[in-house]
């Protein structure tokens, strides 16, 4: 759900603030993508966030009957697909905190 509401706010903000708006859209599509992976510790964490934006974004791409979008044509909207799919690549694999601290002796000995 979160992944869904950053998507449609990305959507909004994008559009009406350019280019800030579209850097503070992907920014934070980054810290739900990154904030879920972190939370959970694993690549999934990062993808259901993911999935929400996408599915979110995706539906409003498309036209109503009566001509209504959220979307216009330009290279904003073009930059901020693509874009949070980027992002939400990057932060799936490479979102993933460190080892686990434990002793420096190895296992089994």
């Amino acid at each position: 759900m979160l992944g869904a509401l950053v998507g449609v706010a990305g959507s909004l903000v994008q559009g009406g603030w350019f280019p800030g708006g579209l850097l503070l859209a992907l920014l934070g599509a980054a810290g739900a993508f990154l904030g879920g992976a972190r939370l959970t510790g694993t690549r999934g964490g990062a993808v259901a966030p993911a999935a929400g934006w996408f599915v979110a974004v995706i539906l409003l791409t498309s036209t109503r009957p009566e001509g209504d979008f959220v979307f216009g044509a330009g290279t904003g909207s073009y930059v901020f697909l693509l874009g949070g799919m980027a992002v939400a690549v990057i932060c799936a694999t490479l979102g993933l905190p460190g080892q686990p601290q434990g002793p420096a002796a190895r296992l089994g000995k």
